[in-house]
């Protein structure tokens, strides 16, 4: 009978006990994979509050901002017509074209794009860093030394398609003849939307007053607007543009086919 058999205590080797800087390596190995894991799950966690949830509260407040600017506007236009009617669309003119921003961050249009959804309005500043494509309250950026909005010449704005408010985020789904809406003080200018484009980050050219001719000097009233391609990547920059239509005084209110979706800024 063998010494297990019997029940006496055997003794053992050290080869046949596990040993125990193995159990520290296995142990330790365990511990940097849980590590490594936990890390990961709060970079997703981090990434899909920045781009979705952060950026969706984003949008709220920058479209917020917009209405109330807007509200702004239009009852400084009501208050300079008094009891006048209207000026007939005959009579609106040449568009009027506001002096330039005095200042880096100024506001001084607001934006609205029916195509990007009901709630897409944005203020457009001047400057297109940080400090405005980023900002709670704006969202938009207006490129110095190009165009104003009536302007001969390139209105040309900035804004981010994903994150901090995505004020772009549906570009890519304009279609031929899209409004592009731009109010400031003095009016409402409408632009209608005419093509496509995708370049270099580094191709400068699509920003001058006739877009890819620097050389040319421009006859036509252009809005661009810039924007990174694809989704959540600055590999390629999408160029939307378009020409203008009309304008119309800010005593005339907004433009009839929004009309009603401008007087929900104001409630």
């Amino acid at each position: 009978m063998s010494d297990e058999q019997s029940g006496r205590p055997v003794a053992r080797g050290v080869h046949d006990a596990a040993p125990s800087g193995a159990r520290r390596r296995v142990s330790a190995i365990g511990i940097l994979g849980e590590l490594l894991l936990t890390a990961g799950v709060l970079i997703l966690l981090f990434l899909g509050w920045q781009l979705w949830w952060n950026d969706a509260i984003m949008a709220g407040q920058q479209s917020d901002a917009a209405s109330g600017l807007s509200a702004e506007w239009l009852e400084e236009g009501r208050a300079e017509r008094g009891d006048a009617p209207p000026p007939a669309p005959e009579d609106y003119g040449d568009p009027v074209v506001m002096a330039a921003p005095n200042a880096d961050g100024e506001a001084f249009a607001v934006m609205y794009v029916p195509r990007f959804g009901v709630d897409s309005q944005r203020r457009i500043a001047e400057g297109v860093g940080l400090d405005v494509l980023n900002s709670t309250e704006i969202g938009v950026g207006h490129y110095p030394g190009t165009q104003l909005p009536g302007e001969v010449g390139n209105l040309a704005i900035a804004s981010h398609r994903s994150a901090y408010g995505g004020g772009m985020h549906e570009i890519e789904q304009l279609q031929l003849g899209d409004a592009i809406y731009i109010q400031t003080p003095d009016g409402w200018y409408t632009y209608r939307f005419r093509d496509l484009e995708y370049v270099t980050p580094d191709t400068v050219e699509v920003l001058a007053p006739v877009p890819h001719h620097p050389d040319l000097q421009p006859t036509d009233r252009i809005v661009t607007l810039t924007s990174c391609n694809p989704l959540y990547s600055t590999a390629e920059r999408i160029i939307a543009y378009g020409v203008l239509e009309s304008w119309q005084p800010s005593s005339a209110g907004a433009p009839a086919e929004i009309a009603d979706v401008v007087a929900t800024w104001e409630s």
